[in-house]
């Protein structure tokens, strides 16, 4: 029994901030990484940002780097994006995923049923 909830979704106008967080139950993942995918219409699933299970070693797409932020809170098992100055590039169908290590997390074990992240132009 594993379930990842995302929340924080929404529409905003390009430039905007949102922050989605993604809850575990079912068992703790203190020593998992967790981190973000996202899926836009017509392309691949892309990594977006991961988090090690101290909660010290931190992973960025390219792409994101310097606008989106990823912590965790052990306790909670829960794991947070904060994403600012947002781009019409960046809508996409966000996933929470638990992985072994912030580089295998191509290897996520567990998968969130996503929240939509919509910014327009």
């Amino acid at each position: 029994q594993v379930q990842l909830v995302e929340s924080g979704g929404g529409l905003v106008q390009a430039g905007g901030s949102l922050r989605l967080s993604c809850a575990a139950s079912g068992r703790t993942f203190s020593f998992y990484a967790m981190g973000w995918f996202r899926q836009a219409p017509g392309k691949e699933r892309e990594f977006v940002a991961a988090i090690g299970w101290s909660g010290g070693a931190t992973d960025y797409a390219d792409s994101v780097k310097g606008r989106f932020t990823i912590s965790r809170d052990g306790a909670k098992n829960t794991v947070y994006l904060q994403m600012n100055s947002l781009k019409p590039e960046d809508t996409a169908l966000y996933y929470c995923a638990v992985g072994p290590s912030i580089a295998r997390m191509a290897s996520a074990s567990y998968w969130g049923r996503g929240t939509q992240v919509t910014v327009s132009s």
